[in-house]
């Protein structure tokens, strides 16, 4: 009897000591720890869902801590948005009540990971009726809104919970009545990463100097190279494919984001924040069309790794082509496959391409000086799709046309190639509620 409980005990402590080798090994060590996953995470964060610690920041962090991690990443793009719903509105004692509904001061109330099963469009995890928890009033107050159900608040054209700006009565009223199409604009060329090149050469040290001077010679057996934009403002082979440390002579035989990143530094920062550049943000592997859920992908670009001379062909740094050509390499969903024989697509060599709408230039002041820069997270226009009304949609069109196309799903799909079928009724309310007033 001893000896068997002996056994027993051997059995048990090797048992414990091999669960713990093994789950100690996928903690700290193999990059892979889909074995600690409690689900999967939302189609926003999947990608890096093997960086624990991008979220989970202490071992037993609570809300506060969560909390943290989501602004971390997500605060600049709030503020950006100008936030509906910011976290100081629900810290006013006054509307405590209302957090015994939803607890809106944390992200993770309506954002929880790892419950794919009951997640909804942009990683909601609430009943998409959670508006009438705070806003019952709404059928009383408004005549417009009578026999409309709470579920619908949030479709294109209505209500946006982090940034209500098209829809602002004031802001409908006064884009009412335009033409669907207006006068083409024309995007000047984007000048950040060109000052920020110019200051790099000026505080270049002498040691450096005649490395990054670039000469006729220096490009004659580079082909493609020679001409080049980047010669032109100065720069040689050494700029990008030699290291950035002091006195060092080290041939770097791929650049990666770290050399980018010393005259686009902006561009780079934009870049690790959209989902094609968000795990090399979480020194994670670079990301792959193959490591999406999505199937609609070209099936030989599949295995192939996503940095900047994805898009920006190293040598030919060709923007026209980092537009348009190279986002149809890869992506072969029925929105872009339309887009060579859409409206747009017709317009692609003067005006637009996919770059315009997805990832558009926006002006800002760098050093005092006024540039455009292209904003590289295409995460930041995507989704909910009428985030892009304002800075994109209306550079053409009028907002009534924007927010109708952009509620049509069908539409979308063969990128914008007629007219809406839909209609959201929101700016004929406004207009109706301004005249009556």
């Amino acid at each position: 009897m001893r000896s068997m409980k002996k056994l027993i005990w051997m059995v048990w402590i090797v048992l414990t000591l091999s669960i713990a080798s093994y789950y100690g090994y996928e903690m700290f060590v193999e990059e892979h720890k889909s074995s600690l996953l409690i689900g999967e995470a939302t189609h926003g964060h999947y990608q890096i869902e093997m960086s624990c610690g991008t979220c989970h920041t202490e071992a037993f962090g609570g809300g506060e801590v969560i909390q943290e991690a989501c602004e971390s990443c997500h605060a600049q793009e709030l503020e950006l948005a100008h936030d509906s719903h910011p976290r100081k509105k629900f810290t006013d004692p006054r509307n405590a009540d209302l957090l015994e509904q939803i607890d809106a001061r944390y992200c993770v109330s309506c954002h929880n990971e790892h419950q794919r099963e009951q997640t909804h469009e942009m990683g909601l995890t609430l009943p998409k009726d959670y508006c009438f928890h705070c806003h019952e009033d709404v059928l009383e107050e408004r005549e417009s809104h009578q026999g409309l159900a709470f579920d619908s608040c949030a479709s294109a054209g209505c209500h946006n919970y982090h940034d209500n700006r098209a829809l602002y009565e004031s802001f409908l009223v006064e884009h009412a009545n335009k033409p669907w199409l207006d006068a083409m604009a024309r995007i000047a060329e984007p000048g950040h990463a060109q000052l920020s090149a110019r200051k790099i050469l000026d505080k270049t040290p002498a040691w450096q100097a005649s490395a990054l001077s670039a000469s006729a010679s220096d490009t004659e057996n580079t082909g493609h190279w020679d001409g080049h934009l980047h010669v032109q403002k100065g720069m040689s082979c050494a700029a990008c494919h030699g290291s950035n440390e002091q006195e060092s002579s080290v041939w770097i035989e791929k650049p990666g984001l770290e050399q980018c990143a010393s005259c686009h530094q902006k561009e780079a920062e934009g870049y690790q924040q959209g989902k094609h550049g968000m795990r090399l943000a979480q020194n994670l592997s670079a990301m792959t069309p193959a490591q999406s859920r999505s199937l609609e992908f070209s099936h030989s670009a599949l295995q192939s790794e996503h940095g900047c001379t994805t898009c920006h062909q190293a040598h030919e740094f060709d923007t026209a082509f980092a537009a348009t050509q190279a986002c149809l390499s890869c992506h072969q969903d029925e929105h872009s496959t339309a887009f060579e024989s859409s409206p747009h697509g017709q317009l692609a060599d003067d005006l637009v391409t996919c770059a315009t709408c997805h990832m558009p230039r926006l002006e800002t002041m760098v050093g005092g000086e006024k540039v455009l820069r292209v904003e590289h997270n295409q995460n930041a226009y995507l989704r909910p799709n009428e985030k892009m009304i304002r800075p994109v949609c209306m550079q053409c069109h009028s907002l009534e046309f924007s927010i109708d196309a952009l509620a049509d799903e069908t539409l979308i799909n063969n990128n914008f190639n007629g007219q809406p079928a839909e209609h959201v009724p929101s700016m004929d309310w406004a207009v109706e509620r301004d005249q009556r007033h």
